[in-house]
């Protein structure tokens, strides 16, 4: 039976909670799924600290493999996750076989994800820092990331923790170009476009060895259209892994 293992890593004020149901999903369907918190995050919230910096979510990611002695991993990054998995990419590429970047935001030239916003994205930032005392930044309105639906922005109202300043200050220092040579899918979700990800989608276009997809969905796909997510990521894994069994 075929068996592909999935790293799905979330993306800002989101834990491995927001995974859910797309671990399930992709757990009936033969596959080995791991969905940690990154530090200050979700069920490791308690641990929030001003130490926390693009390194540590970096380390969270790459422990989790390590520890669990995974190879030939499906590396998933949402969102904010497509940096900490691009640094995981940078140190142990010989763990990951695919990298997938859901409508995530890339790392360029050594911008921290502060630098990398619009002066006026920025301020706001700042602004919402500065509010919860400058250690982390609270979660906006589930509209936001494009969520519409009354019961699934109550669900996510309820999970969402703030987010830790340090990795938006902190830049991801990469030897290596992005994705450091691994075959990579990006998907970017259109409906409605979440304005945050275009350099990166771009990007992603003109990438050789990169597919590039596009879904009717909302930023928060892997929370609105889990089916859809799970059988994308399913297809996926089929084209690009060898046969594991259990």
């Amino acid at each position: 039976m075929f068996q592909a293992c999935f790293v799905l890593v979330h993306g800002a004020f989101h834990g491995g909670w927001c995974w859910r149901s797309v671990a399930n999903g992709l757990r009936r369907l033969g596959h080995e799924v791991y969905t940690p918190t990154q530090t200050g995050l979700g069920d490791r919230s308690h641990l929030m600290s001003a130490e926390i910096t693009m390194d540590t979510f970096v380390r969270d990611i790459q422990l989790t493999i390590e520890m669990e002695e995974l190879t030939e991993v499906i590396l998933v990054g949402h969102s904010f996750g497509a940096r900490s998995i691009c640094g995981v990419s940078d140190i142990i590429p010989e763990r990951i076989k695919h990298l997938v970047f859901i409508d995530g935001g890339l790392p360029f030239d050594g911008r921290s994800r502060l630098d990398a916003m619009t002066a006026d994205d920025r301020a706001q930032r700042l602004a919402r820092a500065n509010a919860n005392g400058g250690i982390s930044v609270l979660p906006p309105d589930p509209s936001a990331f494009g969520v519409s639906d009354p019961g699934v922005a109550h669900w996510l109202k309820k999970h969402l923790t703030p987010q830790p300043f340090g990795v938006d200050t902190s830049a991801l220092k990469l030897t290596n170009p992005i994705a450091n040579g691994i075959p990579a899918t990006y998907l970017r979700c259109t409906q409605p476009k979440f304005p945050g990800v275009e350099e990166s989608a771009a990007f992603a276009r003109k990438q050789q060895g990169w597919k590039y997809m596009e879904i009717e969905a909302p930023h928060n796909v892997i929370v609105t259209h889990p089916e859809r997510t799970t059988e994308i990521l399913d297809t996926s894994a089929r084209k690009v892994c060898s046969n594991r069994k259990f």
